[in-house]
């Protein structure tokens, strides 16, 4: 499993379409990987795939995702959604506040996990037991990565006493 850009954003504005595309043909030449490409920029992500798959789902091994970090960027969600992915994921990290009722429609993973880092903002119990829940009520995989702190494993993994590792079912139909 590759995370593409773990430090970056692939579709940031500044970068180049042909760049962009030249990492596409890469990763769908390389198909005995998983890549995970995940964005801040979700109407760009939108845009790109649509283009590159008008008539079919993009391939299985290449995963897209969405960070949402607060209820303000649940509007990504909407974006993904309309992608014309196989494999669709929300990465709520660092959970920095509540981020309200999230549609799950055509989500086949859910990330969450608090921040990190010398000024990690705490993230509270009860927004990722929200989470987890509209997870389990709406049967899509949810992995619980970290509660965050000063370093990524300061906090644990546990969230109500539990790790919680679930991952997207290895094959996913488009409408499911």
């Amino acid at each position: 499993m590759i995370f593409v850009n773990s430090m970056s954003d692939l579709f940031h504005k500044e970068i180049p379409r042909s760049h962009i595309a030249a990492v596409f043909d890469t990763m769908e030449k390389a198909d005995w990987h998983t890549y995970q490409v995940l964005t801040k920029r979700s109407s760009l992500l939108q845009k790109f795939i649509n283009d590159r798959y008008r008539t079919r789902a993009a391939p299985t091994h290449i995963w897209f995702g969405v960070s949402i970090e607060n209820s303000q960027a649940t509007s990504r969600i909407a974006h993904l959604q309309r992608a014309n992915a196989s494999i669709r994921f929300l990465s709520v990290e660092p959970l920095i506040a509540p981020v309200g009722n999230l549609c799950l429609d055509g989500i086949h993973w859910v990330i969450v996990g608090g921040e990190s880092g010398p000024r990690a903002r705490p993230m509270k119990p009860e927004w990722a037991i929200d989470v987890r829940n509209q997870c389990v009520a709406a049967r899509v995989p949810f992995f619980f990565k970290q509660w965050g702190g000063r370093s990524p494993k300061s906090g644990g993994r546990k969230l109500d006493g539990r790790v919680w590792n679930q991952f997207p079912a290895c094959e996913v139909r488009v409408n499911a």
